[in-house]
């Protein structure tokens, strides 16, 4: 579907790979209101023996839409214009053609009273049907847009498109204005247009075929409100809920006063090594204490009185310790490695 827009947008690479893996004898079908040579390409390389279906564009214009060509005198008057269509008494759809333009835009419209909502491609997927379902549903009477809600986009009873940017190509100027009479309903595409732009729309509507009726308004003409239902809006500033993106937020432990997050209260964890390390720790200093006391009762069972090496040194047990020998006076730090060491030796 819509199958110039893919080529035209570049995505040509993935839709040649994504119909490489269909069957080459499968069944395949190109649909768009506005087919033309930019597809020749697809056409060419995977349809085989192809027939044209086209509308006759004189049986396919619809006669329930009106299309008018309004010239305002300068951006001022147009802003003036913009603002009192937004205020009608019923839904519309304004198209612009950048993302910025289109926030500031919805914005300044907020500010006077007006319900708008932007829509563009900056928005992520679910940003944008939530906007939608504002508009559907009245919340949002006055959808600003780029031309991401030119195809593809279907409201009930939607009776006005405004171009408040005249598009640059007739394509696009066909599709936005395809948001209104729908499915047998009636409608009205309005472009506003400043005096450079007279030559580029004159031209844009006959690429597309239309005639429209023109006229030259200023925001405070009635031929404007005939046309538009444009209305002065309350200048009482509204606020909209702005769909925001989905954020994924990580679960946070309880933090307790006088505790740090992850470490539990009362005896400190060891840094390099976990629970397994200070188990095992914990077995060798007591399997030590053990080793010195089986040591001290030997020597006194042999009647062997402690060297004068310092408070440990009795817990070296040299080999002459069984036998009535002295143990060496070797430093405090010796005599503990010789322990420890002992204690892995005979653990309890």
């Amino acid at each position: 579907d819509e199958a110039d827009q893919m080529t035209d947008m570049g995505f040509l690479p993935q839709i040649t790979k994504l119909i490489r893996q269909v069957r080459p004898d499968g069944q395949r079908m190109l649909f768009s209101a506005t087919l033309d040579r930019n597809i020749d390409r697809l056409v060419q390389r995977f349809l085989t023996d192809p027939v044209v279906h086209s509308v006759d564009p004189s049986a396919g214009a619809v006669t329930t839409m009106e299309h008018h060509v309004l010239h305002v005198q300068d951006e001022t008057d147009k802003k003036a214009v913009t603002t009192r269509i937004a205020a009608r008494d019923g839904r519309v759809i304004l198209f612009l053609d950048t993302k910025r333009s289109a926030d500031r835009l919805a914005k300044r419209l907020l500010a006077v009273g007006v319900r708008a909502a932007a829509l563009h491609g900056g928005r992520s997927q679910p940003q944008r049907n939530r906007t939608l379902e504002q508009f559907k549903s009245g919340q949002v009477t006055a959808l600003v847009a780029t031309n991401v809600a030119a195809r593809g986009i279907h409201i009930d009873d939607l009776d006005l498109v405004v171009n408040v940017d005249p598009p640059t190509d007739h394509k696009d100027y066909l599709h936005r204005g395809g948001r209104t009479a729908r499915a047998g309903g009636s409608g009205s595409v309005v472009t506003l247009v400043l005096p450079d732009q007279k030559r580029d729309v004159t031209r844009l509507m006959s690429d597309a075929g239309i005639r429209p009726r023109t006229a030259r308004v200023t925001s405070s003409d009635a031929e404007l409100t005939t046309i538009t239902g444009a209305r002065e809006p309350s200048g009482v500033p509204v606020t909209i809920e702005v769909p925001q993106p989905a954020t994924p937020t990580a679960s946070r432990p309880d933090r307790k006063t006088g505790t740090k997050p992850g470490r539990p209260s009362g005896r400190r964890q060891p840094r390099n090594g976990g629970g397994a390390q200070a188990a095992t720790g914990a077995a060798t200093r007591t399997g030590s204490r053990d080793s010195d006391r089986r040591a001290a009762a030997d020597r006194r069972a042999s009647g062997a009185t402690p060297a004068t090496g310092g408070r440990g040194s009795g817990r070296r047990a040299q080999p002459g310790a069984a036998t009535g020998g002295t143990a060496g006076t070797g430093g405090r730090n010796s005599e503990r490695q010789s322990a420890s060491r002992r204690g892995r030796l005979r653990p309890r």
